[in-house]
């Protein structure tokens, strides 16, 4: 019986965690760039097989229940999202796959699918955003423009000011994209960043802006089966509690 507890507490701590990736999900349906997270499980093992117990010392009748479940670490979802038109000249958006990739204060230079660009007061090329993270060329340098002429950016990436070229954005791809983690905001980070090359493979669109990949139907409708199996687990340690009970204090007194 105890044994049922534990089964059903791991299906409410792994389906709770599920809803949480969902929730945030769906809080950035609306962020540009955003990239969806994937809660994924495990089979767990059972008691015996963790602690490799002798097949004869084995009860057949709990293992043949198995182990129940445990969380995964989230993958990033890293399939396109649709493009939006902003009209805006330095708004650009990636077709295929890549990055651009920025520096934030700290010196660090990160990931990202967000596009959404402009200038700040010393004429740096940087994130639309409160962190104002500075957009890097094919060379990982800072891409400053003079802020009294304005700029435009190229299908193959070539920023230009009064029709000269002035800096290459830098398209970055990994190799394996399960080694990504995000660090908020859009920004991705890789364990092997300064073997990243420039890469050619993709087209970007000026004056478009790549939304969130999340469908907020269908993420909806996964909640809501998450809500459900969290409900049919916490439902399962409450009827055991109660039969619990009944053995310990009526059954006991019998005895």
């Amino acid at each position: 019986m105890v044994y049922g507890l534990y089964l059903s507490a791991t299906g409410v701590l792994t389906n709770s965690y599920r809803q949480d990736v969902i929730a945030n999900n769906i809080a950035n349906a609306e962020t540009v760039g955003f990239k969806k997270d994937l809660a994924l499980f495990q089979q767990r093992l059972t008691a015996a097989q963790e602690q490799r117990v002798s097949p004869t010392d084995i009860n057949f009748a709990l293992e043949g229940l198995g182990g129940g479940m445990s969380a995964s670490p989230t993958l990033v979802d890293s399939t396109q999202g649709e493009l939006e038109p902003t009209n805006s000249p330095l708004d650009v958006a990636i077709e295929g796959d890549g990055y651009f990739m920025v520096e934030d204060a700290r010196k660090q230079k990160l990931l990202t699918r967000n596009g959404q660009f402009m200038l700040d007061r010393a004429g740096n090329l940087i994130l639309a955003g409160a962190r104002g993270e500075k957009v890097l060329d094919s060379k990982g340098n800072k891409i400053v423009l003079d802020g009294r002429y304005p700029a435009t950016i190229s299908k193959d990436g070539v920023v230009s000011q009064r029709e000269e070229p002035v800096a290459q954005l830098g398209l970055f791809d990994v190799p394996d994209r399960s080694r990504l983690h995000k660090q908020g905001d859009t920004l991705l980070t890789y364990p092997e960043m300064k073997s990243l090359k420039q890469t050619t493979s993709v087209t970007l669109r000026t004056g478009f802006i790549e939304r969130a990949n999340v469908d907020p139907a269908r993420e909806l409708a996964i909640l809501m089966d998450a809500q459900r199996q969290l409900e049919a687990n916490a439902n399962m340690i409450r009827y055991q509690d109660q039969t619990l009970a009944r053995l310990v204090n009526e059954v006991g007194k019998i005895g």
